[in-house]
């Protein structure tokens, strides 16, 4: 990290972030979208006279405001207008509908709520209506605006709580997770002194900015200087056209993100997509080690994977200069101040400033934490020589199959290297004789020959997977089911879906 960047991150709050990088390089871009773009300078202005259009409307220090607004420059602002006024903010994903929206708005006690109007056809405003949510306004095209000298002076705390992101309720009602400034600059520091970036840089957010990734990445462009495209809609090929325009050198999201991009790539071999990329850098689901080579083989450009999660926007991340080795196989190295501990049965659990605070249920956060105050993950790896962070799986992602463990990811990393499969995913079921059966359920891609599971087992064991772990059931999907965020496998659909099939013969 330069010494410019590392200063900027010792900030005590965004607004302190935002106010310093506005000082230092008022007319560089920040963020870019279509024909418009904003400057860090504009950025600061622009979201002070939104803080005082809000303060006018009654959001004072500590006021909770909800906000479901899609990947744009407008969003961003209101963000840092809030952070200026020092409210607490909710960000809640716009794909969300009446239940999650309903549930956000309740449990956190939001007294705003900020929304697009109808956007892709889905009516926001009439949904707020429904919901009975208070101070209700839209924030698309056009935000409230005022005089900046009615305004407070910004906060001076960052360990504060001012943001309440929701976990993905997946079986159950998602929990409010509790993050102060600190914690998310922490976050994003992590990102940027992996990666690396320079002010010359071109970065990309083609995922929702109401993500915990939103905030971890604005900061890494606060830290570096540097500009990001954003995209309000991300599909491919239509997309490649706003990278080209724009000269993206650092692309990304998850690892269904990297597989869309190679399957483009895969289209015009030879030819790069993105002629000015470099690097393809992201997290939030596992990243089989051949992603990771054919995306550096055929696209020729380097690929970055971390670990990160809603309670912990960065814990760990790979770096351009690591080896190819530890790019493919481990989840990069944790940052200064981050501490990794792996319990017993290889659980890791985790502490340091980008650790949130806790849950808004207060039974949650004292579940969360063990007796150290590290937060307890769920998720199961071990740490290196080197340091760096292999993840093996999650505790339930664990199927125990005639009392022996088995590690889902190992048998999906394997599948992976199969050229007749796309995406795979491995869940544990409900067996009466076995405790629990292997299931592999994959994606094929176009044109290939239709797998069974006897060339499954015979290509898992030439691999070398012992005879233990091989799956005992196959199904083949058009599609996996995704969530829709960062595309992560929804693996309790699946479990939903084939625990009720009948069980194949021993």
């Amino acid at each position: 990290m330069t010494d410019i960047a590392h200063a900027l991150g010792e900030s005590r709050t965004l607004w302190e972030l935002v106010d310093r990088r506005a000082a230092l390089t008022p007319d560089r871009p920040v963020l870019l979208q279509g024909d418009r773009s904003l400057t860090f300078g504009a950025l600061r202005d622009r979201a002070e006279r939104c803080a005082a259009g809000l303060y006018d409307r009654g959001v004072r220090p500590g006021t909770v405001v909800a906000w479901q607004l899609p990947t744009r420059i407008e969003t961003a602002v209101l963000t840092f207008a809030l952070a200026r006024l020092g409210a607490v903010q909710s960000p809640v994903i716009p794909f969300y509908r009446d239940r999650e929206v309903g549930f956000a708005l309740r449990e956190s006690k939001a007294e705003f709520l900020a929304v697009p109007g109808v956007w892709r056809g889905f009516d926001h405003t009439a949904m707020a209506r429904r919901l009975g949510a208070r101070g209700v306004f839209e924030a698309y095209d056009s935000l409230p605006d005022g005089d900046p000298a009615v305004l407070p002076p910004p906060p001076a705390s960052g360990t504060d709580v001012r943001w309440i992101y929701w976990t993905s309720g997946t079986t159950s009602d998602p929990k409010g997770v509790l993050h102060t400034d600190r914690s998310l600059i922490a976050g994003g520091s992590c990102l940027a002194h992996a990666l690396k970036p320079t002010a010359d840089d071109v970065g990309s957010m083609a995922f929702p900015y109401a993500h915990i990734a939103g905030p971890d990445y604005t900061v890494m462009l606060l830290l570096y200087g540097f500009p990001a495209v954003m995209f309000e809609q991300f599909a491919l090929p239509e997309a490649l056209e706003e990278y080209r325009r724009h000269g993206v050198t650092v692309a990304g999201g998850s690892t269904a993100f990297y597989s869309m991009f190679l399957a483009e790539q895969r289209r015009q071999p030879g030819s790069p997509i993105i002629p000015t990329l470099r690097l393809l850098a992201g997290g939030g689901a596992p990243k089989p080690p051949e992603v990771y080579h054919a995306v550096v083989r055929e696209m020729g450009c380097a690929l970055t994977h971390g670990y990160g999660m809603t309670e912990v926007p960065m814990i760990t991340m790979g770096s351009p200069d690591d080896t190819a080795e530890n790019l493919a196989t481990t989840e990069g190295r944790p940052p200064e101040g981050m501490e990794i501990r792996i319990a017993e049965g290889g659980e890791v659990r985790l502490r340091g400033e980008a650790v949130c605070q806790g849950y808004l249920d207060p039974a949650q956060t004292a579940a969360a934490f063990d007796e150290d105050g590290f937060l307890v993950t769920g998720d199961v790896g071990h740490l290196t020589p080197s340091g760096h962070l292999v993840l093996t799986g999650r505790i339930k992602d664990i199927i125990i199959r005639k009392g022996e463990n088995i590690s889902a990811k190992e048998i999906e990393d394997l599948l992976h290297e199969h050229p007749a499969v796309g995406d795979a995913a491995v869940v544990g079921l409900p067996d009466p004789e076995r405790g629990e059966r292997v299931c592999a359920v994959v994606e094929q891609p176009p044109g290939v020959p239709a797998l069974t599971l006897a060339a499954v087992t015979d290509f898992l064991r030439a691999a070398g997977l012992s005879v233990h772990k091989l799956p005992e059931q196959l199904e083949v999907v058009e599609a996996l089911p995704r969530d829709e965020t960062l595309r992560k496998v929804l693996k309790y659909k699946l479990r939903e879906r084939y625990s009720v099939t009948s069980a194949p013969p021993s």
